[in-house]
């Protein structure tokens, strides 16, 4: 255990702890075993997090969002209702979510009515396994990020990104494919670092047969 971190029981994983540093708040019972969670963090009731994930400082987790095992998020990230990020994915420093394509202060009189029940204005983002985002990226409501894709820094995500896909920029285009160990392939469809081939069909990346 690390000099200035606490240790408090977790409801839903029998006989395993989560560390939560002195200065976070996590008010969820639904944070797996083996997660650490840093200074200044705030996870809210209703978040539900994984086992051995990284939750960095500064990092908000609002209720009703939803983060698998083995995910790193690091400092500054804004999780909000609506969006799962299944397990070890990368989420990079100051990366913003949203959940609500055309947002309004609820203070509005004439957004009164939209406001009144989530089915109206909440919307649902999903990160797929193994996935990267990079340092500052924003992604925006109701996409889909696939597994072992990479946002590039900075991205702003406006659409639907496939499989092992990398996109850079705003709004983010692709720009070339990853493979699984995150290394750009070359011209063949193959990794430089381990070698793994793949093929693409339609648009769609798999490991060659």
């Amino acid at each position: 255990m690390q000099t200035g971190v606490k240790t408090v029981q977790v409801r839903d994983v029998a006989e395993s702890t989560v560390c939560v540093h002195p200065t976070a708040v996590c008010e969820s019972q639904n944070v797996g075993g083996g997660t650490r969670i840093w200074a200044f963090a705030h996870v809210l009731d209703g978040a539900v997090i994984g086992q051995r994930c990284n939750i960095g400082d500064h990092v908000y987790v609002e209720g009703g969002a939803r983060i698998g095992d083995r995910v790193t998020v690091k400092n500054r990230v804004m999780v909000w209702e609506g969006v799962t990020i299944e397990d070890a994915v990368f989420i990079g420093p100051g990366v913003i979510f949203t959940n609500d394509r055309y947002p309004r202060s609820r203070g509005l009189p004439e957004a009164v009515g939209r406001y009144g029940h989530k089915g109206t204005w909440l919307v649902t983002t999903m990160v797929r396994y193994g996935a990267s985002i990079g340092a500052g990226a924003i992604i925006l409501a109701g996409l889909t990020i696939g597994r072992y894709a990479s946002i590039g820094a900075g991205a702003v995500v406006t659409r639907d990104v496939p499989d092992h896909r990398v996109v850079v920029g705003n709004p983010a285009r692709g720009s070339c494919w990853a493979c699984i160990c995150g290394v750009p392939l070359d011209d063949n469809l193959c990794c430089p670092r381990c070698k793994r081939r793949f093929r693409l069909r339609a648009d769609t990346l798999a490991a060659a047969e």
